[in-house]
């Protein structure tokens, strides 16, 4: 049933994403991306103004302009369209305002810029077409909004979270007791200073300070926040564990984790 609902998730988000292509842009003089893709030729070496979905994730070679994006109801895994093109030197601040679920951004835009066809371009020589960009914008700007835990002192020989990831090798294989926003989305387990949703509060993603956490018990995961099919968990708790310092997680990419050895509060049950 779970699988059944994701591929339900992933086709109403792909149909969704060819609507919007659709609609969006043209009155400039703008060209979507399948006028690319279907005449190639006719574009070949000229500046154009283009309309899709752009799509960057760590695990593809990119970043790339597609028909539209796909997804799972949880916002993750996003796939692109159609034939993806290629994106030389798309402006970074623009992804500010596009989807950010924890593995891809995505989001419709439209980019200035040369298009070239014929390839092979990209960094794994993949690609048929290129545009190499000299200015874009989000389309569907994307608002978020974010919950932080405060800066008041926790008492009773309990640690800040903020304290724990500035300074983990003064804490290194002490059994700590913090406050923070757990996060869980099959992918990341982590303890954040904060949380950031679109306004719906759908594509939660971690924010501020943020450490590794492994053992987090399922039956309080239960009295947080919850996505569609479980795809993802967070909400505030207290937790107890064993702290140690270094390259945690998911590449290495945190300064510490914390092993849940003891109790663990959700502060915030829904």
């Amino acid at each position: 049933m779970k699988q059944l609902r994701q591929r339900l998730g992933r086709a109403a988000l792909a149909l969704l994403g060819m609507l919007l292509v659709s609609s969006c842009g043209g009155d400039d003089g703008s060209i979507y991306v399948p006028d690319l893709i279907e005449r190639p030729q006719e574009f070949a070496g000229q500046q154009i103004v283009v309309s899709g979905a752009y799509l960057s994730r760590p695990d593809i070679a990119g970043p790339v302009l597609a028909l539209g994006v796909s997804t799972l109801d949880s916002g993750l895994d996003a796939q692109p369209l159609g034939e993806p093109i290629y994106l030389e030197q798309f402006p970074e601040a623009i992804t500010a305002d596009l989807h950010r679920p924890g593995d891809a951004i995505y989001g419709f835009v439209r980019v200035s810029g040369r298009f070239e066809t014929g390839g092979p371009f990209g960094p794994d020589g993949q690609y048929t077409h290129r545009i190499t960009v000299e200015s874009a914008e989000a389309i569907d700007r994307v608002q978020r909004t974010e919950v932080r835990i405060d800066d008041q002192p926790l008492g009773d020989g309990k640690v800040g979270l903020r304290e724990l990831a500035a300074n983990p090798a003064a804490y290194a294989g002490q059994t700590v007791t913090t406050r923070g926003y757990y996060f869980w989305n099959s992918a990341i387990y982590v303890l954040a200073e904060g949380i950031s949703t679109e306004t719906d509060g759908s594509s939660p993603q971690p924010v501020g300070a943020v450490i590794w956490m492994e053992g987090f018990p399922p039956d309080v995961s239960g009295q947080l926040n919850l996505g569609p099919a479980n795809s993802y968990v967070w909400g505030l708790v207290e937790v107890t564990g064993t702290f140690t310092a270094g390259a945690s997680g998911r590449d290495g990419a945190y300064p510490a984790q914390l092993q849940v050895t003891g109790p663990a509060v959700a502060l915030e049950p829904r």
